[in-house]
């Protein structure tokens, strides 16, 4: 079968292209705006990329057109179709689907599905799964929304029964507003945490909290759900009626606790020690993901000891605090480096806890700057820029780019004074940044794009010094 993907170079569509590709399609796909890590992989499967949504691309004639979230049937300025190849599907009455749907019937169809999903920490929580029972030889596939290290791909199709799945709640495609997850069927599900989010497609937090209900629903009764102790809205929506097995994480009282510090700690199996998770990873979330997972797992029959073993192996995600580099300037050659992290965290929550786990990390041992774009829907809308300031309380600085926003984020920072810096263009960040840097400092950059490529200017500004 020849597939052709719009908006393949979108994670969830790119896990997607390399699964079909692995179960041997023909697959070739459409974007705009390409970016590391995805694009790499993509080339890397021999898998070929077009520029753009050309109707041109109707003459593929493939099999079945797979058509992404990002497509619109939206009209540019002068009348024109956004997305001109999505037109001619339509009047050509070519066959098309979506990603969600296509994976469900293609690949998700009598496996045992465990889906995550959660505001944040999908990535990570899925990943480290992913790892559990690979490392109890359960040989799981798995679609991550970003690459972890422990197996250098985004996606798989596993050779064992169980198949992972990074469950997002945003919408399907432009002909089905139902959240992505909703066609999955798991036979486990974890909620990890749930506020409000996805601003562009959501009124209010009841409206998410809904879609996660309908995820509930589809969990069969002799499947389990793995839900977070600590969230009053995920309360919520089991209360509205849940038919499977419920197994609680997080909280003193839930079924899978954590005593201890976040990278040293003792797994508590409703109270009683039943393994102990020794990392490098910083930061509570990161315990409680872990705990997530491992309650996961144990519904597949891997005991708590065996995961939590398995977690001390665990290498983390792609753009999830991922070292860049460590840079020593030039202006203090015996001072500390500089170390340049690279982050997804966008949502103010993410940012804070981000954050937050690096300062309990490093405790005093030099400043972090944060580095970041409001890039996502919900944050050019500007519906968060209130918590902004508080999402930043552990950095020392913080940057932001402010460019292509419609609201003023200056305004938005004030009451952080001479803590924040803003600046409209890439350029302007990048020396200021450098410009202030100081020994020792921990510059995280955060976005969930490719920030323009500022991990590398800044990396080449630090190390060239104040001439640059």
């Amino acid at each position: 079968m020849h597939i052709h993907i719009l908006g393949i170079c979108g994670t969830f569509m790119g896990g997607l292209a390399a699964l079909a590709r692995e179960a041997g399609h023909r697959v070739t796909g459409c974007d705009a705006g390409v970016y590391p890590p995805m694009s790499d992989q993509l080339r890397a499967l021999g898998i070929d990329l077009i520029e753009g949504f050309g109707s041109d691309q109707l003459a593929l004639k493939p099999d079945v057109f797979v058509v992404g979230n990002v497509v619109s049937r939206a009209r540019l300025a002068d009348g024109s179709p956004k997305f001109p190849l999505m037109e001619a599907i339509l009047d050509a009455g070519a066959r098309y689907t979506s990603g969600p749907q296509w994976l469900a019937e293609n690949v998700l169809f009598q496996r045992h599905a465990l889906a995550v999903a959660g505001t944040h920490g999908k990535t990570t929580t899925t990943a480290m799964l992913a790892w559990i029972l690979e490392s109890a030889g359960r040989q799981p596939g798995f679609l991550i929304g970003g690459v972890p290290l422990n197996f250098g791909v985004s996606a798989r199709l596993g050779g064992g029964a169980a198949f992972v799945i990074e469950a997002d709640e945003y919408d399907t495609a432009f002909f089905d507003k139902r959240s992505k997850f909703v066609h999955y069927r798991p036979r486990t599900a974890v909620l990890n945490n749930l506020e409000f989010d996805h601003a562009d497609i959501f009124d209010d937090l009841a409206a998410i909290e809904r879609q996660f209900h309908h995820l509930v629903r589809t969990v069969p009764s002799s499947g389990r759900v793995v839900v977070n102790g600590l969230e009053e809205s995920l309360s919520r929506v089991l209360h509205a009626g849940c038919w499977s097995e419920v197994r609680s994480f997080g909280a003193a009282d839930s079924d899978f606790s954590a005593q201890g510090d976040p990278q040293d700690f003792a797994v508590l199996q409703r109270g009683q020690p039943s393994g102990r998770v020794r990392w490098d990873l910083s930061g509570l979330h990161n315990q409680r993901n872990a705990l997530a997972a491992i309650a996961a797992a144990e519904h597949l029959g891997v005991g708590v000891a065996q995961a939590a073993e398995a977690l001390a192996t665990f290498q983390n995600v792609k753009r999830r605090m991922e070292v860049r580099a460590r840079v020593v300037l030039p202006s203090a050659p015996q001072g500390a480096p500089v170390t340049v992290y690279d982050d997804f965290a966008h949502h103010p929550t993410a940012i804070r806890t981000t954050l937050d786990g690096l300062r309990r990390s490093v405790g005093t041992a030099g400043r972090i700057v944060a580095v970041f774009e409001p890039r996502s829907n919900t944050m050019k809308l500007g519906a968060m820029k209130a918590q902004l300031p508080w999402s930043l309380e552990s950095a020392d600085k913080a940057f932001c780019h402010s460019g292509g926003l419609g609201w003023d984020a200056q305004a938005a920072l004030a009451e952080m004074g001479a803590r924040a810096t803003v600046c409209d263009t890439l350029e302007a960040l990048a020396q200021q940044v450098a410009a202030q840097s100081l020994p020792g400092d921990h510059i995280v950059c955060m976005s969930n794009g490719g920030f323009g490529g500022i991990h590398a200017r800044l990396i080449t500004l630090l190390g060239a010094g104040p001439a640059a």
